[in-house]
């Protein structure tokens, strides 16, 4: 994979999406005119392939660089239903699963590479926990826009697709992650093939929330997901979020007892140690949960509550006076970004 020397790079991220040539050269265009904020617009308004909602109208993202927090920047972009899961990503199952598998197999010293990182929650963890050689990858531009401004400005980014990305510049043997995204890749094999080339002889691909079943994305069975990366260390999803909360470390299962499950994770390559510091306990400073409104637990939408409530039981129904001692860990208390 060489670099793409005609990606252009607006606001320090890199736009090499393949499959989106003419876009690449309009925006290419507008940086030689020096039309900086009509590239960013057309960059703002690229979606991944799944969304099916259009646009927002040019004007109403040009104002996207003026927004002062995180959500608001999402409703300028109009991302909708993804707005509500990123917003609430610090308490959510699915995102404590993925803390406990990096609780359990951490990077250390090692170059970290994040596939479909969306706005860079993990990517954000690992920073605030010292890991220093971050890049994030993702599809949409404005994700990654979001990640450098509100979440993780410490991490490098790209904008490309996995199996056709430029040479991201990562020394090996590297730590290649992808959380609660890999379902969605629609030609697996070679998805997992780049993996392992970026992360070299003796590197560790790691993929988080796979869903088993699901009506979106295209699933595959836990020995399908077994089979295409090629190896034997897998997790129930649950298992992860509950060994974080437990503060112990996670227990694997084997596929055949995984078909019924949700979600698995898998770990392949060199599965590495687990972490020195309790990744269960979010760093300050720390703010009451936003779910919880009126001293009552508020999902954001009903499409939400139904996908995390039953698995949200670590939250309780309403606001406890006083705060029990893990009320940190219960993510009762969580480390919201500075500008969420």
């Amino acid at each position: 994979m060489s670099l793409a020397l005609d990606a252009p790079v607006v606001d320090g991220i890199p736009f090499a999406r393949a499959g989106r040539d003419d876009l690449r050269g309009e925006v290419a265009g507008l940086l030689a005119a020096g039309e900086t904020d009509r590239a960013r617009v057309l960059l703002l308004a690229d979606a991944d392939d799944w969304w099916t909602e259009p646009p927002p109208p040019p004007e109403q993202l040009a104002r996207v660089p003026a927004a002062r927090t995180l959500r608001e920047a999402m409703e300028l972009l109009g991302m909708g239903r993804v707005a509500d899961y990123f917003a609430h990503r610090w308490s959510d199952p699915t995102h404590l699963a993925g803390l406990g598998l990096l609780q359990a197999h951490w990077p250390g010293e090692r170059p970290v590479v994040d596939v479909a990182c969306g706005i860079g929650a993990h990517l954000r963890e690992l920073s605030r926990r010292g890991v220093r050689d971050l890049v994030g990858v993702d599809v949409v531009w404005a994700k990654l826009w979001l990640a450098r401004r509100f979440v993780c400005p410490d991490a490098r980014y790209v904008c490309a697709d996995l199996s056709a990305a430029p040479d991201l510049r990562v020394g090996t043997p590297a730590y290649v992650m992808c959380h609660d995204a890999f379902y969605f890749l629609r030609d697996k094999p070679a998805a997992a093939a780049a993996m392992r080339v970026l992360a070299g002889e003796g590197g560790t691909v790691v993929v988080g929330h796979a869903h088993v079943a699901d009506p979106h994305g295209e699933p595959l069975t836990p020995e399908g997901y077994a089979e295409v990366l090629g190896t034997g260390l897998l997790y129930d999803d649950d298992e992860l979020t509950r060994s974080l909360l437990e503060g112990r470390p996670p227990r694997p299962a084997g596929p055949a007892d995984l078909r019924a499950r949700e979600a698995v994770a898998l770990v392949a390559g060199d599965p590495r140690g687990p972490a020195p510091v309790d990744l269960g306990e979010p760093l300050p400073p720390l703010a009451p949960n936003p779910l919880y409104r009126d001293g009552v637990l508020t999902w954001p939408s009903e499409r939400y509550a139904a996908e995390y409530g039953p698995r949200s039981s670590y939250l309780p129904e309403c606001w406890p006076d006083p705060l029990p001692a893990d009320a940190a860990r219960r993510r009762l208390l969580v480390d919201l970004p500075e500008a969420w």
